[in-house]
Formats: structure tokens, C-alpha cells, sequence
């Protein structure tokens, strides 16, 4: 018999935590709980709200159905508001007139959003970013707009701007203050949070002091202290919060001046039978806007409760968030306190990374940090700092793995440091659900110890003790490269290498598990024999293994539209070449941009003009370039000693017979080189994979250095070699980075896989401790004299012409992508908001019609077939013996490109990847694989003689349902 009741007011994440909690140690039901849920729907995931906007439901953002509650005993009222606490009689009465006797009040009532007061704020357009509610009226009115404001600077704000500018609204951000996110961020990594967003668009004014909403009845524009005005058609408010006390304040319990109801330690408030959680919560002067000691306050009240007597103590508010696809974290105080502070900041303009560490005055401890574009040492400063751990010798080593090349040291964790926040999860945690529970794998202990289900920000980390205690336990390690084959690239590459293998099939069936191949293992085979046997990958056996950039020789881009860049060698190119580029250029009206390598890069062809293209290149004397593909890109130089007066090299001549030397290389990461002519290193050659210098007596050698994301510096792997050994070294050195990294793994990570780091590799390439010098030369050898042109051979080739058709069935084109001008070129418009996928009832009026021959589709790949204003993607799955059709639009990003996916199985359904963002569906009904958000259209097939019939509706109600409307061009 349950001999107390709780009654919880509010059922967001955290009265939702709560009551997850109590189900967990009440196990047997002493209390009674009642939760009043004011929403009208159960708990919802408000951290991941934005993602409403991409597709998913409520359902998705759901935390828990009402079921879940059902089958442990709580009580749950939807759509019903407590509305009076009678502390007297100890009764919370409701909106619907429900009485419920209380032992324990539970209030979990959470924020309101602040709206200011300023004029013109109720007009019609003006919106709160808090529920799902709110969501689905900013998604309606943007329907009939074009542009958007966002007054507010913080994580809430960032993403409503992420929302509008994904809706192809004009967006803008205005915030008060001097910089964003100014609680986690110096001015510094504002700065280049500001500078990341506005490359995606979204301006962002700062210092705005909103004083008016223009307009009559509807929303026209802003006006700013200073006079200034906005013109905008839709605002969103994201102002902070203020806590919902109301109810308190009405029961006569203690709030503060400024709002929030005041507890203590264990959560409770004035009246001892009531505590307060969340974000309604005074604790200590603070209120916690984060989920994290949010959850921690709903789990002292549900442990006191049941078991025993713990406090709230200050809470850490370190975060890791990814804000409109930047990656933004803080840890600790990142705001120096004294002076005397130590501090280490690595800024990295070009890259847009911005890292930061606070260290106390003797530099022994972290005491803060800010990550911004790369937040890979989140976890690992995170726990640093939690745990009081010294700080290494050299402290940039948190930042970039140690000196000699090692990866940065595994952290010995106590059992009590904590590493999920969110769930409160200790590293002790993790090692208990192992050893009790004969786990085999990560999913099972998140599932167990919820550690990673909240942000997400350590699962990096979580995943790092996992399988570091797995593998302590004599557990396999997962680390399979797909399910169809339980080895990694190495392995596969040694078996291939080995048994002479030349085909994926063949690759399959003697080292695969079954099945048909997939998206990762597919691409990676297909990289894998272009590095042993050269054939050329638009082959028939290979084509459809390739990603499509390979598949089309041609980097894919918005609306599949494709780039195309020739190669030039060393960047040196005559003035008839440039000439013929610019011919070229305004011929097919390709957008021009010159690329960090030394190149021009051409944009916006569609498929059927690459043939065309290519064949007047190609004649002007240019060769492909290999952008689209996973092997060398370029080896850019400075002019060297040929032209410039501290050259002390040949660096032109040198890079030129390097690129020349190394083009169409394919290994399991592209490839970026330079050379310069002196130390003064004009070519940047020391940040590149492998990059070349010149000193007085030869020529330095510096190894596995790459930008992006996750930045690391070249290590010299040979000094003051001659032209001919140097050659030599890079043969070994580029050879055996192909036979042993894994899959999309760039130079620098390999090498911190390399036990012993670039003295491991020195005595491998150069001393030839291994004694596999001669073979990886001749290896080499073999694939520089079997060079071809890729794109000489294809418009030498009518067959492989065909294959670059843009429909099987006509001769048509069609242009899917409008473009507007700007600066003098064109560029692709922005897409409407996605309409919602309508299913069509295959059933209804459908009608078998003829629309290809067999023989215009490749082995195991697709085609796109145009039947009045609609696009079809028909696939021959021959490794299957089966035909399969659906859309040729990929719902995420409604471009028309399904037709040139991959096809393979996932757990033996037959799927096609969208080559854009590789999400997956079923080729039998058209279910998102990847993301359930997602589905598409599928129509059944059948095949008789040479002749391809697809089952379809009407034309009319086809072209209704499913016609491509591009972006308005301008």
C-alpha cells in the first residue's frame, strides 16, 4: 500500500527526471505520484527543440509516452494546470477541478520566457522560441515571409536564427551587448562565433537596443535606440527567462526579489513539505538555466526522499554545444579572475578555431576553457578540471596530443569522476554496468547508466571508457568496418593486396559476412583496389561503388550540381590556360572562385555538361584534377629560386614533378602538399600532409600536418635530402600510409595510431627498419606508370559519355537548382521550407507504364528516368536480381540526386544513400533508415524482355504530388 503521495507540478525534462528518478528507487511503490502536465503532451526534449524544424515530430522529441507512466504507477494529467497549493489542508487543486492530498509538493514549473516591454511587441509576427507550440506558429508564419529578426544573444536565440535560415528566411540577429554567448565566451571567441555564423548567412548587429516594433497590425520592421531601423517581416524573442513563481508566491512561500523561488541545500522551500527543481529554483542566489544541474536537483529530491540526506552544491555550468553547426564549449571559469593567471590561446583565422585554457597562478591546474570551431578536448579539459588533475609540462598538449606525435595520454580516471553531467554518471558507473552486467558493447551501458542520452557532449569521452574497460574485461572491441565485413580498411587492404583480389564481389565473398555492401564498405573497396590495381574506377565493375563524386568525376554541390577543377601542377599556368578557363567559364555560366590550392574552381554544372566540358580542357592541354576524389589534390609552391630573391630552391619545378608524380593516387584520405623555396615558407608546406623545404644543401621533409576541424602540426621526417632520395622517401612514406590507415583517416590522425609517433615512421620510411622499402617503392612505381586521365578516357569513350546522361529515358535536361546573381556571378537561391511528404496510395488509379530498356541502367546502380515534370529513380539491384523505383528528391534537402546513390542492405533491407548528406532509405516502402524524419515515395517494378515498367498514378496527380518547384531565380 503506497503510504505518501508526491505531487509533481510541471512535466518538462525535469519533473520528467523526477519522476524517472522515484520509479527508479521507489522500486516498489511507497510513494504515490501524481504529475499535473499544463502541455498537451507528455515531457518533450527541449534541448534538441530545433530539430523540430528538420523533420522530427513531438513524437521524436518525446521523452516519454504515456504509457511509460502508465507502467510505473504515476499518475499523469495532460492539459491540466495546478492552480492552487493548500498548504492548510496540504490539497493542489486544478484547473479541471481535481483535489489531490499531498504529503510532498514537487514543483518543477520551470521558465517563462522574458518578453520585454517595448511597443508594438503584440503585434501579429511576433514570437516566443520555448515549446512546440511556439515552433509550429514560427514554421506557419514563415510560410509567408522572407525575412526574420532574433533579439537575443544566447543558445536558445542561436538556434531560432539556425530555424529561419534554414526556412530560406533572411535572418538577423540582435543582441544588447558587445558579443554572443557572453556567459561562455571572451571577446575573442565571440568574435569568431560571429564570424562562423555570418558565413552561413545570418548577419549578426550587436550593440542593438530594440526600442520598437514597427507596423500596423503585422510586424514591418524594427527601430533601435539610435534611431536606426530593421526591416523585417517576423521576430522571434529569445530574451532569457524568468522563473514561473507564480503558484509559489500565491502559496506564500519565499521568492526572490528578482524572481525565483527560494530553497535550500535539499531543495526545499519555506514550507518544508515542498521543494522547489529546475529552473523555478533559487539555490544559493543562482537560477540554472542548463540541464544538467537541473537533472541533479530533480535526483537529491528523489534520493532524499527514499534514502538518504544529499545537498546541492554549486554547480558546474561548463557546456558543449554545436550552434548552427559550430561547435561551442566552455569549461569551468574561462574568464580570468587575477592577472596573474596563466593562460595558452590558439586562434586559427583561416580555420575559424578559437581554443583557450585559464590555468591558476603557478600554471599547475585548469581552471577554465573556451573551444570554438573545434571541441574534440572538451571531454578530457572537462574532467581535468573537475577532478583537480595536474597539468602536463607541456600544456598544449591538451589541445593537440603530445609532442613526439603520440595521441594525447589516456586520463587515469577515479571511479568518482563524473563524465555525464546530464545523467550524473560517474566514470565508476560506467566500470560497474561492465563487470555486473557482461556488456559487450557502449550501447548497452547507455542504455543501463543513461550516460551520453542528454546533450551528448560526452560521448566522446564515454565512449573512450567503454572501450578501454571492455577491452580490460577481454571484450572485443567492435571496431568492424560495416557489418558486411568484420576487418578494417588495413585488413581488407592486406587480404585484397595479398590474394590479388579486383573486385568487390569478389572481395565479398571471401572475406565478407553476406549480404549486398553498403554505403561505407562499397566506397572504401572501391578506393581500396584503385590504390593496388589502377583500373579506372568508372569502369563497369566499379562505377556504382563509387560515392558519386568519384562515380562523376566531379565534386557534387547544391542541388547535385557538380564543380569541376582542372589540375596545375605547382599552381603554374599559362595566360592561354587562364584564357581558356574563362572561356569556359562564361560558356556554361559556371560560377569561378580560385581555391586555396592554386586552382579555379568552376561551379553549378549539371551532369550531362561534365563530357562537354571536360572534352574542351582536355584539349586546351588541362588534365582532371582529382578534387572529387580521395587521393592528392595539389602541391601548391611558392615561385622558389627561379623568381624570387631569397629562393634557395626550385620550388615550382620540384612541386611540379611531385604533383605530376603523385596525381590520381587514391588512398583512404585526400591529400595536400606544398613546397617552398626557403625557410620562409611562403607555400605553408609545414601544414600539409606532406609538405617540402628547401635549405642550402637539399630539401626538408615534413609529415602529417592537416587543418580543419581537428588541426595538428607536420613533424620533420628528413633533413637536407637530395631531389632523388627525397622522391624515394615519399614513395615509402605515401605508400605506407595507404596499406595501414583506416578509412577517412587523414595523415595526422594515423600517425597518433603509430605506437611511437613520427620516430616509429622515421625508422619505417627512411631507415627501412621493416625492410619494406623496395617493395612500397615498387609499388609506387607500378601506380605512377599506369597513370591515366580519367576524364581523357571518358571523352574518349562514348560508352562511358552515356553514363553522364542526365536521364536514362530522353534526351531532355533539366535544371532542378534555381540560381540568383550576386557579384557579377550566379549562385545557387535558397531553397522554400520542405513541404510535408504526402504519401501516395499506391493502390489508387495506378497504371503500369513502359519507361526505360533494360540495357540503360548500370549493375547494381540507378538511373533518373523524367516522365512529364517528375523525376523517378529506377534501380537495377542485379548483386540482388531485383528492379526497385522510388522519388529521385531526397526529402532533407529536396534535390533531385537518389538516383546516383549507392545501393547495398541494412540488416538485409535494400536501401539506396542520397549522396549528398547520405541519409538512407528502403528501396521495398521508402522508410528513412538513418532518420525516420525522413521517407520517400516507392513505386513497384517490373521487367519484361528488355522493356522497364514502373507502377505509377496518374501524370496529373503524379506531377501534383511529386514535380520538382525549383527556387525562384533572379
Amino acid at each position: 500500500m503506497k503510504s505518501k503521495t508526491v505531487v509533481v507540478i510541471g512535466n518538462g525534462m525535469v519533473g520528467h527526471k523526477f519522476c524517472e528518478r522515484m520509479a527508479e528507487l521507489d522500486p516498489e511503490g511507497h510513494y504515490r505520484i501524481v504529475t499535473f502536465c499544463e502541455e498537451p503532451r507528455p515531457a518533450y526534449d527541449r534541448v534538441q527543440l530545433t530539430s523540430f524544424f528538420s523533420g522530427k515530430t513531438a513524437d521524436d522529441l518525446s521523452l516519454a509516452d504515456i504509457e511509460w507512466y502508465k507502467q510505473r504507477g504515476i499518475e499523469l494529467f495532460i492539459g491540466d494546470c495546478a492552480e492552487v497549493i493548500d498548504r492548510d489542508e496540504q490539497v493542489v487543486r486544478s484547473a479541471k477541478g481535481r483535489e489531490i492530498a499531498y504529503d510532498h509538493v514537487v514543483l518543477a514549473t520551470g521558465s517563462r520566457p522574458f518578453i520585454p516591454p517595448i511597443p508594438g511587441i503584440e503585434k501579429a509576427g511576433v514570437f516566443a522560441y520555448r515549446t512546440i507550440e511556439d515552433l509550429v506558429s514560427i514554421r506557419d508564419y514563415a510560410s509567408k515571409v522572407k525575412s526574420a529578426a532574433v533579439i537575443g544573444r544566447g543558445l536558445l536565440g542561436l538556434e531560432a536564427a539556425k530555424a529561419t535560415a534554414d526556412m530560406g528566411l533572411d535572418t538577423a540577429v540582435l543582441e544588447y551587448g558587445d558579443r554572443l554567448m557572453s556567459r561562455q565566451l571572451d571577446p575573442q571567441g565571440g568574435s569568431m562565433l560571429r564570424t562562423k555564423i555570418e558565413a552561413l548567412g545570418v548577419k549578426v548587429m550587436l550593440g542593438r537596443d530594440t526600442r520598437e516594433v514597427l507596423g500596423e497590425q503585422c510586424v514591418e520592421g524594427l527601430r533601435f535606440s539610435d534611431g536606426e531601423e530593421l526591416e523585417t517581416s517576423m521576430v522571434i524573442v529569445s530574451a532569457g527567462i524568468r522563473p514561473r513563481d507564480d503558484l509559489a508566491k500565491s502559496a506564500g512561500l519565499f521568492t526572490h526579489d528578482r524572481g525565483g523561488i527560494l530553497v535550500d541545500d535539499q531543495l526545499r522551500t519555506s514550507d518544508p513539505n515542498i521543494f522547489a527543481i529546475g529552473e523555478c529554483a533559487v539555490v544559493g542566489g543562482m537560477v540554472y538555466g542548463i540541464v544538467a544541474p537541473c537533472y541533479d536537483m530533480a535526483d537529491i529530491v528523489a534520493s532524499n526522499l527514499t534514502e538518504g540526506k544529499r545537498r546541492f552544491e554549486a554547480a558546474d555550468l561548463s557546456t558543449k554545444l554545436k550552434l548552427m553547426g559550430v561547435d561551442v564549449a566552455s569549461v569551468g571559469n574561462p574568464f580570468p579572475v587575477s592577472k596573474k593567471q596563466q593562460t595558452l590561446v590558439y586562434e586559427d583565422l583561416r580555420a575559424g578555431i578559437y581554443k583557450k585554457l585559464v590555468f591558476d597562478e603557478e600554471g599547475a591546474t585548469l581552471q577554465g576553457a573556451i573551444l570554438v570551431g573545434d571541441a574534440e578536448p572538451y571531454g578530457r579539459l572537462l574532467m581535468m578540471f573537475r577532478e583537480g588533475m595536474p597539468v602536463p609540462e607541456h600544456p598544449e598538449e591538451l589541445l593537440f596530443g603530445e609532442r613526439s606525435g603520440h595521441a594525447a595520454a589516456e586520463l587515469e580516471l577515479p571511479d568518482s569522476a563524473q563524465v555525464c553531467s546530464c545523467n550524473n554518471v560517474s566514470v565508476g558507473d560506467l566500470r560497474k554496468s561492465i563487470r555486473e552486467n557482461d556488456f559487450t558493447g557502449i550501447d548497452e551501458v547507455k542504455i543501463q547508466t543513461k550516460a551520453g542520452t542528454g546533450c551528448g557532449g560526452c560521448i566522446p569521452l564515454v565512449t573512450q571508457i567503454v572501450n578501454r574497460e571492455l577491452s580490460a574485461a577481454g571484450v572485443k572491441v567492435k571496431s568492424d568496418l560495416c557489418p558486411h565485413f568484420s576487418y578494417q580498411r588495413a585488413e581488407l587492404f592486406e587480404i585484397a593486396r595479398i590474394k590479388k583480389i579486383r573486385t568487390f564481389d569478389e572481395l565479398l565473398a571471401q572475406a565478407g559476412n553476406g549480404g549486398d555492401g553498403c554505403d561505407v564498405c562499397k566506397p572504401t573497396v572501391a578506393s581500396i583496389l584503385a590504390s593496388l590495381w589502377n583500373e579506372h574506377v568508372v569502369s563497369e565493375e566499379h562505377a556504382t561503388l563509387q560515392d558519386t563524386n568519384d562515380r562523376f568525376l566531379a565534386n557534387i554541390q547544391r542541388g547535385g550540381t557538380y564543380s569541376v577543377v582542372p589540375r596545375v601542377p605547382g599552381g603554374e599556368i599559362t595566360p592561354e590556360q587562364l584564357i581558356v578557363l574563362g572561356e569556359v567559364a562564361k560558356k556554361y555560366d559556371l560560377y569561378t572562385k580560385l581555391t586555396g590550392g592554386q586552382r579555379v574552381d568552376l561551379f553549378g554544372a549539371r551532369v550531362d555538361q561534365l563530357p562537354d566540358i571536360w572534352k574542351e580542357l582536355i584539349d586546351a592541354g588541362f588534365e582532371s584534377g582529382h578534387a572529387y576524389g580521395k587521393a592528392l589534390r595539389t602541391i601548391k609552391s611558392c615561385v622558389g629560386s627561379t623568381w624570387c630573391r631569397y629562393g634557395v630552391g626550385d620550388a615550382v619545378g620540384l612541386a611540379i614533378r611531385l604533383e605530376k608524380r603523385y596525381r590520381g593516387i587514391r588512398s583512404p584520405h585526400k591529400i595536400k602538399s606544398a613546397v617552398s623555396g626557403c625557410v620562409r615558407e611562403c607555400a605553408e608546406a609545414q601544414s600539409k600532409d606532406f609538405g617540402v623545404i628547401a635549405t642550402a644543401i637539399g630539401w626538408n621533409l615534413y609529415v602529417c600536418w592537416n587543418g580543419g576541424a581537428k588541426a595538428r602540426h607536420a613533424g620533420l621526417l628528413a633533413s637536407d635530402l637530395d631531389e632523388e632520395t627525397l622522391v624515394r622517401v615519399i614513395d615509402c612514406f605515401l605508400m605506407y600510409y595507404i596499406r595501414t590507415a583506416e578509412r577517412l583517416q587523414r595523415t595526422s590522425t594515423w600517425l597518433e595510431t603509430l605506437e611511437g609517433g613520427v620516430e616509429f615512421l622515421r625508422q619505417v620510411v627512411v631507415e627501412d627498419s621493416l625492410g619494406l622499402a623496395t617493395e612500397l617503392e615498387a609499388e609506387m612505381e607500378q601506380l605512377v606508370d599506369t597513370y591515366r586521365c580519367e576524364w581523357t578516357e571518358v571523352v574518349e569513350n562514348p560508352e562511358r559519355i552515356a553514363q553522364f546522361k542526365q536521364f536514362a529515358n530522353v534526351e531532355d535536361t533539366a535544371d532542378t537548382l534555381g540560381f540568383v546573381r550576386e557579384r557579377g556571378q550566379k549562385r545557387p537561391a535558397d531553397w522554400p521550407e520542405p513541404q510535408p511528404q504526402v504519401p501516395i496510395q499506391i493502390e489508387e488509379s495506378t497504371n503500369w507504364v513502359e519507361l526505360a530498356k533494360t540495357s540503360d541502367f548500370p549493375k547494381d546502380g540507378g538511373r533518373a528516368i523524367q516522365y512529364g515534370a517528375v523525376q523517378i529513380a529506377v534501380f537495377n539491384f542485379s548483386h540482388r536480381d531485383a528492379w526497385y523505383a522510388v522519388q529521385n528528391q531526397c526529402p532533407h534537402m529536396m534535390e533531385m540526386v537518389l538516383a546516383r546513390g549507392i545501393v547495398g542492405d541494412l540488416d538485409g533491407v535494400p536501401m539506396v544513400a542520397c549522396p549528398t548528406h547520405k541519409k538512407t532509405f528502403s528501396l521495398e516502402n521508402g522508410k528513412g533508415l538513418s532518420d525516420s524524419s525522413y521517407s520517400i515515395n516507392a513505386f513497384p517494378v517490373k521487367v519484361e524482355g528488355e522493356t522497364v515498367f514502373v507502377k505509377l498514378p496518374s501524370l496529373d496527380r503524379l506531377e501534383q504530388l511529386m514535380s520538382c518547384n525549383k527556387p525562384d531565380a533572379a
